[in-house]
């Protein structure tokens, strides 16, 4: 018999380090797992303080709550699935977030109609969108046509590790890469980013 418990990630570090997260269990979503979240961010290191990021395909949003966990200034949600839009709200109200914005909607449909000049662009976009939508090659394209990104901004994308990554733009230059089982994790970049790695506590 299948649980109705929610499923639960936890916070790796910053301000919420060790708090669970919680998820509805009837959903799609198909979170980045505690062990790779934590090989990214130690990949971003220190650089993701004070960064503007865009979780597209935010789901659990455990991406972007780890990012304002460790020092972002803002991070935008965005999502289709109306119950992780809840659970992510709710989520943040708790936690008394800041610099936090949350919106239900298609991914694509929301880079082409929410553009607009007055708004700065990202430095740090995550793009995990289901596997068989085939989508990442699409966003990559909204994304850097549509101006959504800073001169030097990371991205990081999740696809099917047996598949690897669709044609990117250009501009785009490959960081890092690993595999966590079926799931292949990459950090991108546009121009000279010098990522800032943590300095070990003493």
């Amino acid at each position: 018999m299948q649980s109705r418990q929610p499923r639960e990630l936890r916070i790796i570090a910053g301000e919420w380090r060790g708090r669970k997260l919680r998820f509805p269990e009837r959903t799609s979503i198909r979170p980045t797992p505690d062990r790779v979240r934590e090989t990214l961010f130690n990949w971003i290191g220190a650089s993701v303080r004070g960064l503007r990021a865009l979780d597209l395909f935010s789901g659990s949003g455990a991406l972007g709550l780890e990012c304002l966990s460790r020092g972002a200034a803002g991070v935008t949600f965005i999502d289709s699935d109306p119950r992780a839009v809840q659970a992510l709200r709710e989520r943040l109200a708790e936690w008394r977030a800041q610099g936090a914005e949350v919106e239900r909607a298609d991914a694509r449909g929301w880079l082409a109609a929410r553009r607009s000049p007055a708004r700065p662009p990202y430095d740090l976009v995550f793009l995990d969108p289901p596997f068989a939508a085939g989508l990442l090659a699409a966003i990559a394209r909204d994304l850097e046509s549509g101006d959504w990104l800073a001169p030097e901004a990371l991205v990081y994308l999740e696809a099917p590790s047996d598949v690897g990554l669709p044609v990117l733009p250009p501009e785009w230059e490959p960081l890092r890469s690993g595999k966590a089982g079926a799931v292949g994790y990459h950090l991108w970049r546009r121009g000279g980013w010098q990522v800032v790695t943590e300095s070990p506590t003493s």
